[in-house]
């Protein structure tokens, strides 16, 4: 019975456990077959069949990348790395149990790490390294307490790094590095004391490094690119840390000092904490670590030098201090670490020279980076026995000298960068290394022709030669011999002659910079087969077109270029039309520069095809006709400039469908009729410039609703209509120039609300009314024009309020009371308050003075009324009987004095006469230590006379019957005109033998001595005011003297400044007077060379014209510092073509005065606009056809522009 009983346990005992078998799988070989064919199906990608073998016709041990277990026959190792699988990992991995090793690094696995692998408990490496993972890094990884390798690296896994990480007690390499991890760094990192390599570099981490990680024995650490911060530990090598072999922080945020003590890490090898805010000086026990390869410091804020000892690091390979604000010398023990590969100083302040008597031991030399430093000196002779070297760059420094003879001996480079220095000399022929690839010696003073050997380097891919004084033309076979050439700059040199059409065998050119040469000849259609082609720049030559045809040929064979992006081939001499196949070009055209070439015609509709271009630049050209409503298509269009043109008919409505239309320029056309109310509606606008067209109409009411818009001039055209109150929407406006139309109305108090307003200019219209107290709201205002207007009242007193206000007009209008005393008035002349009803002020003002309102009773009133008239009827009487004895009495006197015929001109100065006495007086007898200068017609003279007054004394010579004539002249003249910027004349002095006129002194001299003189010098605010001073002169005398005034010698001599440094014109001697209509005569030369027009001195024509021609001489000479007869100038080459070269450029760096503007400004971007902007306006006074200049009107209208940013800013 009891044998019964356990017969059937037994068998029930059976039951159970087959029946617990088939619930739960048996975990054998099997299960991780069926795990990893189930990896399989998840594989979407095996480009190289690696899992073919994978199948259950074959043992898993055998399938390519598994291992198993010799006696457990379980799967132990599972490697694909590097197979490019794509796919996911499943959560079936999880059964594989056994499983120590797992690689799946280098595939293109993406998803999320299953939660399954956390029955991995006996893995001891995992890398899934270069993948697609992402999702956060699981925390059951911490409870993997055999795992010792863990690399996650390059994924994108995202959030905190796991605190359960700190956990895995026997971890040795922890890699986290490229992916998006945020936060901090767990503290428990150091408590892993059996790490040896930890590494979350390219990551997002933030905070301090945790204390306990630099407890850890680790040799290598790795946290760069993230945004760390933080100081370095002082004792940060007195502990576990001494065995450290790299050390890499860089490009973090942290600060403080390295500390000096991390020389007692004495196994460092490799150490970068570059690009880190570190500051303070490099520690000079640096030098103590003998077995350091790799030192990277670069990108700090270091102050003081590179220490001598970095000599000492004999092992050192790599030296990088790059970018550090390291200044003084360089050590030179350290050019002899013979294990030196890569040296890079650059970026830094390093001054001196490198020695020249040392000795140099760089076998080893790869690299040489010196650039953008203060070095000077000649290139030293070591460099070009550095047979290693295969970059070598010393741009931007100040090494003088030539290019040695030697620089063959570098045979091995393929980098030389040897710009923006001061080399001189012509170029080797040696240079033409045979592997060179990229040759950079731009910005020098280079000179001669170029050796044919240096275009013969089949390997060169980037060649500049920009800013130097080659001369000579290029080789018709360089375009074979360089059939690898992607890159040319030849800017801004001499080289002439005609480009071959050979060009088309540099088939893999990108980039072709000619610009500022003396070029000539036609363009080779063959430019169309450089099909890799994206940037062509060829202005400021003497490009012609091909006479065959006046069409543009070489533009129709550009468009066979599908990646060209932009052209510039503005300042030559097309003198030919546009093709209407530019409509052809590549939607990747996104520039087109062809300002001043003299291109002819209508512009072609066809235009409106190139469906990119964000930029249309053809202004100063002579095209005819209306502007294309095609334009209208180009959605990407954000600047057009169009001005200077003869361009006909309205501005197209179409141009409102330009959405991202920022510039407008039409200005200077003949353009008629309305402006289209939709422009308004373009939001985009900030500049529109329609001012000298014959535009009509009102101005649109959408225009006062463009709040984004920066400057808006429509003057000198036939608007209409008043100013609606919806000026104010105009809040960030600075400039607004309404002047010279037909507006009328009142102004509004609407225009309170543009409080950036800079400029503003309304003369020359018919506002009336009153002008609004709220006008002294607008705080930024500088300029401000009312004159010539019908504007009535009193001036408001809160104009006072306006600090910044420099330039004040409110003449001809009907203004009365007093002129407001404070602020900015204290610095207006005259010149501001001419021609009004009843204003009164100070004498200095040329007004009467204010009646003061006493207290006083009726009855008082009643008693003056009827005996004041009689007492001021006698002594007028009494006056006027006095005033006619003292006239015939003065005379007989002058009668007595002088011929009959001097008599009539000077009646008319008798009365402001000083005696020649006093003038001897004034002048200790014409001492010549009173003499200010001597000029043809006579000496000057510095004087104080009886009152105390210093005064210029002009004494004219008497050598001929001219002199007569020439005083009277310049008499007539001076005494006729009253003007701020013109010398005024205070009296004159005539006897038979003697002529003088008595003239304001202006202390500080003539301009000419201030441009050319040593201890002088004036900036680019002080000579732009003179500038416009002087033109105010000029716009004066020609517009608003009658008859107009031609001054006919205008010279930085004649330009005298006051103690103020305004500038005053004087000589007016030799002045020619034209009436009614008249506008030239014929006359003898009278005008200084290098200064007078050419009309002037071929035919001896007068003109206002000429008079412009000199002005815009003495603009450039006083922004570039060179005279017109200056050596550098000659038959070839003269002032206006060495400043139109850089203009077109839109870089004016190389020819402004080098003490005016220096790239490392704060304002340099500024200035060098503004400085670009003021040379044009020279430029365009300098047109050899005087009807072609521009008139000082328009001058004064350009640079009062240009002033509002320039001096607000500076």
């Amino acid at each position: 019975m009891v044998k019964i009983h356990v017969l059937i346990a037994c068998l029930l005992m059976a039951n159970y456990f087959m029946l617990h078998q088939a619930i739960i799988p048996p975990q054998n070989l099997t299960t991780d077959l069926s795990a990893l064919l189930e990896f399989k199906s998840h594989i979407s990608l095996d480009p190289f069949g690696f899992l073919d073998n994978w199948s259950s016709t074959t043992f898993v041990c055998n399938w390519t990348g598994i291992s198993c277990a010799f006696k457990s026959q379980r799967v132990t190792a599972l490697n694909l790395s590097n197979w490019s699988l794509r796919g996911i990992i499943p959560p079936h991995l999880g059964n594989l149990t056994f499983l120590t090793s797992l690689d799946f690094s280098h595939n293109n696995f993406s998803g999320f790490i299953p939660l399954q692998l956390a029955n991995l408990i006996s893995l001891k490496q995992m890398n899934v390294g270069y993948n697609n993972l992402s999702g956060e890094i699981p925390s059951w990884f911490g409870n993997l307490q055999e795992i010792r390798f863990l690399l996650l690296n390059n994924n994108a896994f995202s959030g905190a790094i796991p605190l359960s990480l700190g956990n895995i007690s026997n971890l040795e390499k922890l890699n986290l590095g490229y992916n998006l991890l945020e936060g901090n760094i767990p503290k428990g990192i150091g408590n892993l004391s059996n790490l040896r390599t930890l590494t979350f570099r390219g990551n997002q981490l933030t905070g301090s490094i945790p204390s306990g990680i630099f407890n850890i024995s680790l040799e290598e650490i790795d946290f760069a690119e993230n945004s760390l911060s933080g100081t370095l530990p002082i004792d940060i090598c007195n502990h576990q840390l001494k065995q450290i072999k790299g050390l890499n922080l860089s490009v973090n945020q942290f600060q403080g000092e390295i500390p000096s003590e991390l020389y007692n890490c004495r196994d460092l090898e490799h150490v970068s904490l570059s690009y880190n805010q570190f500051n303070g000086r490099i520690p000079r026990t640096l030098g103590y670590l003998v077995k350091l390869k790799d030192l990277s410091l670069g990108g700090n804020i270091f102050t003081g030098g590179i220490p001598m000892e970095i000599g000492n690091l004999s092992s050192m390979q790599i030296l990088n201090l790059q970018s550090s604000f390291l200044t003084g010398t360089i050590p030179w023990p350290i050019f002899n670490i013979s294990s030196l590969r890569v040296m890079d100083l650059s970026n830094n302040s390093l001054t001196g020279s490198l020695p020249l008597d040392k000795f140099y031991n760089l076998p080893a030399l790869k690299e040489l980076h010196l650039s953008t430093n203060q070095l000077i000196g000649s290139i030293p002779s070591f460099i070009w026995e550095c047979k290693t070297l295969e970059t070598l760059d010393l741009s931007k420094n100040n090494f003088t000298g030539g290019i040695a003879n030697r620089v063959g001996n570098l045979t091995s480079v393929q980098n030389l960068l040897l710009d923006y220095n001061m080399l001189t000399g012509e170029l080797p022929s040696e240079i033409g290394n045979p592997k060179l690839e990229t040759l950079y010696l731009g910005s020098n003073n280079l000179a001669g022709h170029v050796h044919p050997q240096v275009f013969n380097m089949s390997s060169l891919s980037r060649m500049s030669l920009d800013e130097n004084n080659f001369n000579g033309s290029l080789p018709f076979s360089m375009w074979t011999t360089l059939p690898n050439l992607q890159v040319l700059n030849l800017d801004n040199n001499k080289f002439t002659g005609m480009i071959s059409s050979s060009i088309s065998n540099a088939s893999k050119l990108t980039f072709l910079s000619l610009n500022f040469n003396s070029f000539t000849g036609p363009l080779p259609t063959t430019l169309g087969k450089l099909r890799f082609l994206k940037r062509l720049f060829v202005g400021a030559n003497n490009f012609t077109r091909e006479s065959s045809t006046p069409e543009l040929k070489f533009i129709s064979s550009l468009t066979n270029c599908r990646e060209l992006e932009k052209m510039e081939l503005s300042l030559n001499q097309f003198n030919g039309f546009l093709p209407t196949s530019i409509g052809n070009f590549s939607k990747t055209v996104t520039v087109f520069n062809a300002f001043g070439s003299h291109i002819k015609g209508t512009i072609p509709s066809e235009i409106g095809n190139i469906s990119s271009l964000e930029s249309i630049n053809m202004d100063s050209n002579e095209f005819t006709g209306s502007i294309p409503s095609t334009i209208g298509k180009l959605a990407h269009l954000d600047r057009i400039y169009l001005e200077h043109n003869g361009l006909q008919g309205s501005i197209p409505a179409e141009l409102c469908q330009l959405k991202m239309l920022g510039d407008l320029y039409l200005n200077e056309n003949m353009l008629t009729g309305p402006i289209p109310d939709c422009l308004g509606e373009l939001k985009s606008l900030r500049r529109v410039f329609l001012h000298l067209n014959n535009l009509t109409s009102t101005i649109p009411l959408s225009f006062w609703n463009l709040n984004d818009l920066l400057s808006l001039n429509l003057s000198s055209n036939s608007l209409s209509g008043d100013i609606p109150s919806q000026i104010q929407n105009l809040k960030v406006i600075i400039e607004l120039d309404l002047s010279w139309n037909q507006l009328s109305g009142d102004i509004l108090s609407s225009f309170s609300a543009a409080q950036s307003l800079v400029f503003l200019s309304l003369a020359h219209n018919t506002f009336r009314g009153h002008i609004p107290q709220s006008m002294g709201n607008l705080i930024s205002l500088e300029y401000l024009d009312l004159s010539h207007n019908d504007f009535s009242g009193t001036i408001p007193q809160s104009l006072v309020k306006l600090g910044g206000l420099n330039y004040f007009n409110v003449s001809f209008n009907r203004l009365e009371g007093e002129v407001p005393t404070g602020g900015p008035f204290a610095n207006f002349t005259a010149q501001s308050f001419l021609q009004n009803f009843a204003l009164c002020g100070f004498a200095r003002l040329d007004l009467p003075p204010c009646k003061t309102k006493s207290p006083s009773h009726s009855g008082s009133r009643n008693i003056l009324k009827y005996i004041l008239p009689p007492i001021v009827f006698a002594i007028l009487i009494v006056a006027i009987v006095t005033f006619l004895l003292a006239i015939k009495r003065r005379s007989r006197e002058i009668s007595s004095e002088i011929s009959p015929g001097e008599g009539s001109l000077l009646q008319q100065f008798y009365w402001r006469r000083v005696s020649y006495e006093e003038l001897l007086e004034a002048t200790d007898s014409f001492s010549t230590n009173y003499l200010l200068g001597t000029g043809s017609f006579g000496s000057v003279y510095k004087g104080t006379l009886l009152d105390g007054s210093e005064v210029a004394i002009k004494v004219f010579h008497l050598q001929s019957r001219e002199v007569t004539k020439n005083f009277d002249a310049e008499c007539e003249v001076l005494a006729s005109i009253r003007h701020r910027n013109l010398i005024r004349i205070h009296s004159c002095c005539v006897n038979r033998d003697f002529r003088a006129v008595v003239l304001e002194y202006m202390p500080n001299g003539n301009l000419e001595k201030w441009l050319h003189s040593e201890n002088y010098f004036l900036d680019v605010v002080q000579r732009f005011k003179i500038i416009v001073d002087v033109a105010l002169a000029l716009e004066y005398l020609h517009f608003n003297h009658a008859p107009a005034v031609v001054h006919c010698d205008l010279k930085p001599g004649n330009i005298l400044l006051d103690e103020d440094m305004v500038a005053h014109v004087c000589d007016f001697g030799i002045s020619k007077i034209f009436g009614n209509g008249e506008t030239m005569v014929q006359t003898k030369t009278l005008a200084t060379v290098g200064y007078m027009a050419p009309e002037y001195g071929e035919k001896g024509i007068v003109s206002t014209s000429g008079d412009v021609y000199s002005f815009g001489i003495i603009l450039l000479e006083t922004f570039t510092g060179k005279k017109p007869t200056d050596d550098i100038f000659g038959e070839e080459l003269n002032l206006k073509q060495w400043v139109s070269k850089s203009v077109e450029a839109n870089s004016v760096i190389e020819v402004v005065d080098r003490n005016l503007i220096h790239e490392e400004d704060q304002n340099f971007c500024l200035m060098e606009q503004c400085l670009l902007s003021v040379l044009h306006v020279g430029l365009l006074c300098l047109s050899d056809s005087p009807h072609k200049r521009i008139n000082m009107r328009n001058v004064v209208t350009r640079l009062e522009n240009i002033e509002v940013p320039l001096v607000k800013k500076l």
